[in-house]
C-alpha cells in the first residue's frame, strides 16, 4: 500500500520536505491556509512565495482542507511557532488524531508562550493532544535550509523522541539519497538547540554588519561569538533537563548553529544585519510591538520570538545567557547594538 504523508504548512521548509517525500515515492498532501499558494502548487507545481526557482513534483498535492492532510499514515508539522497552537487546536478535532492513529513529527523551531510561561514545543503540544501522544511525538531538526534540501543537496537531520521506535520510524521515512537522518532520545536538547540558535544568529548578523564599519571585528570575532553561543545553548538545554551533552556537539547543536549563522539563506542572520544596515528596529517601539507586527518585516525571523521567550525562561530559572539577554535588550530598544555586541564578546574573558 502506498505510504501517505501529510505536511502542515507550505512555507519553505514544509514545501521542501514535501517535495523530497513525493520524489521518494510517497503520496504527499501539503496543507496551507493561503489559497493562492495552494492553487499555485497544484496548477504550476511551484511555490514562488516561499521557494522560488524550485519545480515541485506532480505527486505533491496541496490543499486548504487540513483534514485531507490528516488522512495520512504520517504527519509532519512545520508551521511557524507563532501560529503553531492555532494549528494544534485544529488537529485535536480530527477523529484520527483523537484516536492516536497518526504518528506526528514536528519540524517547528522555537519556544511557545503558555500560562505557565514559555515552554518547549513538544511539552505544549502534549498538553493539547490526546494522551496517546505523550512521549511519542518526534522532534526533527538539524542544519537544513529548505533552499538546499529542495535542490537535493546532502543534508543531515536528527529525529528525537522519548519513544525510540517512533524516532526510528521517522528516520526511515525521511532518509534518502539527499537526507541522512539520525535518531536520538534527547528531545529537550534538540529542541533547545533548534530554538536558541536563531537568537545567536541575530547577534551574528549584527556582528557581521558591524564588521563592515570597523577593522576591529573579523572572522576570528565571528568564531568567538559562535563558541560563546554554543556554550549558551548547552547551558540552557542542560538547565531545562537535557542529560545528553553530546547533543550540543552534534549536527543538532553546533551544526545547526553554524549554518544558521553563516548561510546566505539564514533569515535570522539577515534580520540581524538589517538592524545595523537598515535600522529596521526604528519602526517598532519595543519587542512586543515588533512581534505584533512581525509580518511587516517581509519574512519571519523566528529568533525574534525566541529571544523574548528565552529571556523569560532565563529570568525564571536564573540562567545566565549574555548573548540572549543582549539580543532581547536590543530588540526591546533598551540598548544600541553598536555598543552591546562588542560588550558581549568582551564579557567572554
Amino acid at each position: 500500500m502506498e505510504t501517505r504523508v501529510g505536511v502542515l504548512s507550505a512555507g519553505a521548509w514544509g514545501t521542501a520536505i514535501g517535495k523530497f517525500l513525493a520524489e521518494k515515492g510517497y503520496k504527499v498532501t501539503l496543507w496551507d491556509y493561503m489559497k493562492n499558494v495552494v492553487e499555485e502548487i497544484n496548477r504550476s507545481h511551484t511555490n514562488s512565495r516561499y521557494l522560488l526557482g524550485v519545480t515541485l513534483p506532480p505527486a505533491l498535492v496541496a490543499s486548504e482542507d487540513i483534514n485531507q492532510a490528516l488522512d495520512s499514515d504520517y504527519l509532519l508539522v512545520s508551521t511557524p511557532s507563532l501560529y503553531l497552537l492555532e494549528i494544534v487546536k485544529k488537529l485535536i478535532k480530527n477523529p484520527r488524531i483523537q484516536e492516536g492513529n497518526i504518528p506526528i513529527g514536528v519540524l517547528t523551531k522555537g519556544f511557545l508562550p503558555t500560562k505557565k510561561g514559555p515552554r518547549l514545543i513538544l511539552e505544549v503540544m502534549e498538553d493539547y493532544l490526546p494522551g496517546f501522544y505523550k512521549d511519542n511525538l518526534v522532534y526533527i531538526s538539524g542544519p537544513s535550509h529548505a533552499e538546499e534540501v529542495a535542490r537535493g543537496r546532502l543534508t543531515g537531520l536528527i529525529a528525537a523522541s522519548k519513544n525510540g521506535k517512533n524516532a526510528i520510524k521517522f528516520r526511515e521515512l525521511l532518509s534518502g539519497n539527499a537526507l541522512m537522518v539520525f535518531s536520538s532520545f534527547d528531545t529537550i536538547g534538540v529542541q533547545t538547540s533548534a530554538a536558541y540558535k536563531n537568537v545567536v544568529a541575530i547577534a551574528f548578523g549584527m556582528l557581521d554588519a558591524l564588521g563592515e564599519f570597523t577593522d576591529s571585528l573579523g572572522t576570528n570575532t565571528e568564531s568567538l561569538l559562535l563558541a560563546a553561543g554554543l556554550n549558551e545553548i548547552q547551558s540552557l538545554g542542560m538547565a531545562l533537563g537535557s542529560t545528553y551533552p553530546e547533543t550540543f556537539t552534534s549536527i543538532a547543536g553546533v551544526g545547526d548553529l553554524d549554518v544558521t549563522c553563516r548561510s546566505i539563506y539564514g533569515r535570522n542572520r539577515k534580520f540581524g544585519r538589517e538592524i545595523i544596515t537598515d535600522r529596521v528596529l526604528d519602526r517598532y517601539r519595543n519587542i512586543d510591538d515588533l512581534i505584533a507586527n512581525i509580518a511587516s518585516v517581509g519574512y519571519l525571523p523566528e529568533g525574534v520570538m525566541a529571544a523574548k521567550w528565552a529571556w523569560e525562561i532565563a529570568q525564571k530559572i536564573n540562567a545566565k545567557l549574555p548573548i540572549g539577554s543582549t539580543v532581547y535588550r536590543i530588540l526591546n530598544r533598551e540598548t544600541e547594538p553598536s555598543l552591546a555586541i562588542p560588550a558581549i564578546l568582551a564579557a567572554q574573558q
